[in-house]
């Protein structure tokens, strides 16, 4: 029997997976990082942090469809926020910016969720769900956890396919322009 932890990471596990069919293991324990730990680990000097986000945008290009705000939390708390989107509906940059330093500084990751999240992932690997190999997914997820669950890049495939462009943010932490536009 599932547990209610994998019963609440399913949703946002088997979505994924159905828009970024080409993901990897790497990719897959990147969303599980996230959404346990925000984005703590981006956190830097507010200027260069800013700088990034500027170029970042000014250069997102093309990319797939995607979402303004895509939850990657179980209770939907912390959201990826697409910058082709963000682009595209004139958003403030400064307002991102604020919500993304505020998550840095302010969220306390959840350091029982990512064992739960990571045995969820397993799971629905093995029933063939997420579209990757159950070895592959074992073999990253043994790799992080005997790091500490450490934040990763992207694969270097999923960047040159889906060239992913986001900030991670607490939901309640965005603007309303930007949480209304979402």
């Amino acid at each position: 029997m599932a547990s209610q932890a994998f019963l609440e990471i399913r949703p946002v596990l088997t979505e994924h997976a159905t828009r970024y069919p080409e993901w990897g293991a790497a990719d897959l324990y990147k969303l599980l990082h996230q959404a346990a730990s925000g984005s703590e680990h981006a956190l830097g000097e507010a200027a260069e942090v800013r700088r990034r986000l500027l170029l970042e945008l000014a250069d997102c290009g093309n990319g797939p469809p995607e979402p303004l705000i895509d939850p990657i939390s179980p209770d939907g708390r912390i959201v990826r926020v697409h910058l082709r989107p963000f682009l595209r509906l004139g958003l403030d940059p400064e307002a991102l910016l604020r919500a993304f330093l505020d998550t840095a500084h302010g969220f306390r990751p959840d350091a029982d969720r990512l064992p739960v999240d990571v045995a969820a992932a397993q799971e629905l690997a093995r029933s063939g769900v997420i579209g990757i190999p159950l070895d592959e997914v074992e073999r990253q997820l043994a790799a992080m956890q005997a790091l500490g669950f450490p934040a990763v890049h992207h694969s270097a495939h999923y960047a040159r396919v889906y060239r992913p462009a986001y900030r991670v943010v607490l939901r309640e932490l965005l603007a309303d322009e930007i949480a209304s536009a979402g």
